[in-house]
């Protein structure tokens, strides 16, 4: 089994340029078709593995890092992704991935998902001009006529806030719609808009180890039709952190995996309610290789299980 470690190693090994080349990636192996999974709402179908901007991302976005972002999108759709999460809150991210791909050419291949927030992390009321603002920037940074998720960010002021996008959508300005949160505080918030208000989509965290959305909020979404984006599905850090000297087992090789980031990512999409897991990376041989979770077998409910039981006897 190739960890994840020599496998990028050989990928950088062959230079920019041909590690982008699908006849020097897992393509070239005919992995067979890209997995992708339908929105409720709709029935439109995205696939799997996406591309967050936040972390390392956003990092290079703030500083020398656009040719990298650049290399980025262009292997992110060489491929097969499509869905893009950003937020005005993430830095630079949303203007400077905006900038790339419309200079790539490759903005229409882009399903882009960011969110609106001007209450601020810690609660409090939303200023709606301040709010329309953030939102014509995030038009101005795209470039689209319409984007395709706008979502309210940690649930900020949703009286003042959800009504905006509620509006937008129903005036075909973004296409979908829905809310976020990766803090266990506001999980029974969450639960209760998912309940009460049309939504299109949540994004929230979900990891191997971090399995509290199985309990409650997954299945809620399979009942009210509300499509998923998985978000942190390495645990930030944390899960590359508990790895750190072990190979992938090498029974993990039935699922066609052939990294630490496709194990985490396999079992994360291979939850029924979860429509999209979207890593953040700055890296293009790190893109190509989660994508690489996006294609072959998907772990059953007794592969689930024995994926888990591995990472907890390392903790």
């Amino acid at each position: 089994m190739v960890s994840r470690r020599d496998y990028l190693r050989l990928c950088a090994a062959t230079g920019a340029g041909a590690m982008l080349a699908p006849a020097l990636s897992w393509a070239a192996e005919k992995p067979g078709a890209l997995i992708t999974r339908a929105i409720p709402s709709s029935g439109e179908r995205l696939p799997v593995v996406g591309l967050g901007s936040s972390a390392t991302f956003s990092s290079a976005a703030g500083g020398e890092g656009t040719d990298a972002l650049r290399q980025v999108f262009q292997a992110f759709v060489e491929h097969g992704g499509s869905v893009f999460d950003t937020a005005p809150g993430y830095g630079a991210s949303e203007a400077v991935a905006g900038k790339i791909v419309n200079e790539l050419g490759i903005r229409d291949k882009i399903f882009w998902a960011t969110k609106l927030n001007v209450a601020g992390f810690g609660g409090g009321k939303a200023d709606v001009q301040q709010a329309k603002a953030q939102i014509a920037a995030s038009f101005q940074a795209i470039g689209k006529p319409a984007i395709d998720l706008m979502q309210i960010h940690n649930l900020g002021d949703l009286p003042t806030q959800l009504p905006l996008l509620m509006s937008l959508r129903e005036e075909k300005r973004i296409r979908y719609l829905g809310v976020t949160t990766t803090f266990p505080r506001q999980y029974e918030q969450l639960e209760q808009v998912m309940r009460d208000e049309p939504l299109d989509f949540i994004g929230v965290d979900y990891a191997i180890d971090n399995r509290v959305m199985e309990e409650r909020v997954l299945p809620l979404a399979a009942d009210r039709g509300i499509a998923v984006l998985a978000y942190a599905p390495f645990g930030r850090t944390r899960l590359w952190s508990l790895v750190k000297g072990h190979e992938v087992p090498d029974w993990a090789a039935e699922m066609g995996i052939r990294s630490w980031g496709q194990f985490f990512l396999k079992f994360v999409v291979s939850h029924p309610s979860v429509t999209c897991a979207t890593p953040a990376t700055s890296r293009a041989k790190n893109v190509v290789d989660n994508m690489g979770a996006a294609f072959g077998a998907l772990p059953d409910a007794a592969m689930r299980e024995r994926m888990a039981q591995h990472i907890q006897s390392l903790a």
